[in-house]
């Protein structure tokens, strides 16, 4: 019983002593540089520099092809990071909207763990076109949530040797450790489209965003934020066909206990101008699950992300107030949440919370306590839960949660899985046992989201990949998946085998083909009220080929075939992404289904495009248009944002005809925003 934490302390301390050599020493100044791109400051010269980047892929360990330097200030107020970046041939960048895969580019990556736990950080991405993305890693990179936003500044430049980059990142955008002497973990990377390269200062790493191998930054003084609050109003005129106008107004509040806890209120937040969810051919019989994209919910959305989703924000409709706790005290992170929302069907109001309270322990693992309940008419539904992730050693783990759900039925509310894994740069493997009692997801789906329950599951995968020195290939892929499960009362349900294996070539282009062959056995009321049950062979195969789909300005055609439930079926899909100018980004994806024999009407076609257009980081015009044959549905969405104060602060004008909830027909008309929002 000694051996697990015996391991796991081994695995600290080898960490701890590989990292020890990936130390910077930050420089405090009193004039800030200016963000422009331009490293030409003498404060930059004598600042300490990350460099001799290590690659993670291809060849891991190996030093990069090219050479990067990294070097970082502070003042009072901000954070300076430049990147000086050669390049023996020209940098190449596509992407201009926020929050795009920046990994697809040419492109530079910060990682800042302003706590220092080896558990969580922040990230900053940019590339040569000054594009944004940030977001939050936990579990030491195994969640990374990019839906998380704040304001900070970037410039980037070509130069006669390559490029360089210059950011700055306000104190007041992050949660850290505050001190006469403080130490972040820091790490720098940088990815290179051309030979598929992604290289990091701290390493070699196990996983791309493994915040425990990051390195350390040293020399911190930093008082807390004099600025605790901001305040967010916004104004919104609706002008809807048909219908009168309606004005409205809400306002988002936001204050810092400590630079490591801060509390979020809103008042009537506005959800009107979110882009719509895209319609999705589902060839099962479960629920999709539906992206986050509201303001509220998105900042700690990452922490809530278990296997067993006892928390799922979008069973939550529009609200008219909320609130959230967010931050770390010690070694606890501690995250609450409550809303009230708008009538339901039923026309009842109810109330929505969720709290979570996690332990670092033992190295960079955690264990967790959690609660989600939903109160309506006087009754409650959810669940209590526990979870936890391990770490043995770099590439060891496990992860487990016990979930005891509540609600209109008592037997059968458990449900607990334990998942035992290795994950190293270029394979894993894991074997999961999990137990969904008879009744979890009637009690615990009023605010989480469980597909399935009544099921005893196996389920185990394993996954490599190969790169190639030489010839044309240059990647290959394997990746096989297993799984069974048997209803609680022995009775076997189903069983399905996933087998994958991809290439790409050196000529950019890419082959894929999939094979899943599933049995199900599906429970159905008969006409005279009692229930039957059928057996039925499903099995899907796939070919897809690609071009350049490590980019933007990619392609793929796809063509699935197979039996699923009582019908034959074809599935055939093609996307592109183009740039018809630098600012010009163009989104184009098909899907067409038919069934034989289909007595539903279920055949369909589905056509999304998707337009970008960026006049600066900050003035842009974005389009949506989507179309759904089988519920002869379209919907078309077009906003022109001005960012004046970056990113909440802005100005939108939009259009919107035919919003809906996914696969829903819409009945809404021609309609027209004005939105005005102020950061105070």
């Amino acid at each position: 019983m000694k051996m697990v934490p015996s391991l796991i302390l081994l695995a600290t301390a080898t960490v701890l002593s590989a990292n020890s050599r990936f130390s910077l020493n930050i420089t405090k100044v009193q004039s800030p540089p200016r963000i422009d791109g331009f490293i030409n400051e003498e404060v930059w010269q004598s600042a300490d520099a990350a460099q001799d980047f290590l690659q993670y892929e291809p060849n891991r360990g190996k030093p990069s092809e090219t050479k990067t330097k990294a070097v970082v200030l502070y003042d009072a107020e901000h954070l300076y990071v430049a990147f000086s970046l050669w390049e023996p041939e020209a940098a190449t960048a596509q992407l201009t909207r926020r929050d795009a895969n920046l990994f697809n580019d040419d492109a530079v990556i910060l990682l800042l763990d302003t706590y220092h736990d080896q558990r969580s950080a922040y990230y900053f991405m940019t590339n040569i076109l000054s594009t944004q993305t940030d977001g939050r890693i936990v579990d030491d990179g195994r969640t990374v949530d990019d839906t998380w936003d704040a304001p900070w500044r970037c410039a980037s430049q070509k130069t006669e040797f390559g490029w360089t980059v210059e950011m700055a990142i306000p104190f007041t955008s992050l949660r850290y450790a505050a001190g006469d002497s403080v130490k972040w973990g820091v790490n720098f990377g940088r990815c290179r489209r051309r030979n598929l390269e992604t290289s990091y200062w701290a390493g070699p790493l196990e996983n791309r965003f493994r915040v425990s191998q990051a390195g350390t930054l040293v020399g911190l003084q930093l008082a807390p934020p004099v600025r605790r609050h901001q305040v967010i109003p916004y104004g919104l005129s609706q002008f809807q066909e048909n219908q009168s106008e309606q004005l409205d107004a809400g306002v988002d509040l936001r204050y810092s206990f400590t630079p490591k806890m801060s509390a979020n209120v809103t008042v009537n937040p506005d959800f009107a101008t979110i882009e719509a969810d895209q319609e999705e051919i589902n060839l099962s019989r479960f629920e999709l699950g539906l992206s986050e994209k509201r303001q509220f919910f998105l900042e700690g959305n990452e922490l809530f992300q278990q296997r067993i989703r006892t928390f799922y924000s979008r069973r939550i409709p529009d609200i008219t107030v909320g609130g959230k706790v967010l931050g770390k005290q010690g070694s606890w992170t501690l995250a609450g949440l409550a809303s009230r929302s708008e009538p339901l069907n039923d026309s009842t109001k109810a109330t929505y919370a969720v709290a979570r309270a996690q332990k670092d322990v033992l190295g960079s693992s955690n264990v967790a306590f959690m609660i989600a309940n939903r109160a309506r008419q006087g009754s409650n539904h959810g669940s209590a839960s526990m979870d936890a992730t391990l770490f043995f050693t770099k590439t060891f783990g496990m992860t487990a949660q016990l979930v005891k759900s509540y609600g209109a039925f008592d037997a059968g509310s458990w449900a607990y899985f334990v998942r035992p894994s290795y994950d190293s740069p270029t394979g894993h493997f894991h074997v999961r046992y999990t137990h969904l009692g008879e009744h979890v997801a009637e009690n615990g789906n009023a605010i989480g989201f469980i597909r399935d329950d009544n099921r005893r599951e196996l389920d185990s995968a394993i996954e490599k990949t190969i790169w190639i020195r030489k010839g044309l290939l240059q990647r290959a892929n394997y990746d096989s998946n297993y799984n069974i499960y048997w209803g609680q009362d022995g009775t076997l349900r189903s069983w399905r085998i996933d087998q994958t294996a991809d290439v790409e070539l050196r000529n950019r282009f890419g082959f894929e083909f999939d094979y899943s062959e599933e049995f199900r056995r599906e429970s159905f009321d008969a006409e005279e009220g009692q229930e039957i049950e059928k057996d039925f062979q499903n099995r899907q195969v796939e070919f897809t080929v690609g071009y350049n789909q490590r980019e933007f300005q990619s392609a793929e055609l796809g063509f699935m075939f197979g039996k699923n439930f009582n019908s034959d079926f074809r599935l055939l899909s093609a996307g592109a992404g183009f740039k018809v100018t630098p600012q010009l980004s163009l989104e184009y994806e098909l899907e067409r289904l038919t069934l034989n024999p289909d007595p539903e009407n279920e055949s369909t076609w589905i056509h999304v495009v998707k337009a970008n257009h960026s006049f600066t980081k900050d003035l842009f015009l974005r389009v949506f248009f989507q179309t759904s044959s089988v519920i002869d549905r379209k919907n078309l969405q077009a906003v022109f944002v001005y960012r004046y104060q970056p990113p909440f602060g802005t100005i939108q004008l939009a259009y919107q005809r035919g919003t809906a909830k996914r696969g829903e027909r819409s009945e809404q008309g021609n309609t027209f925003f004005v939105k005005v929002t102020r950061v105070l």
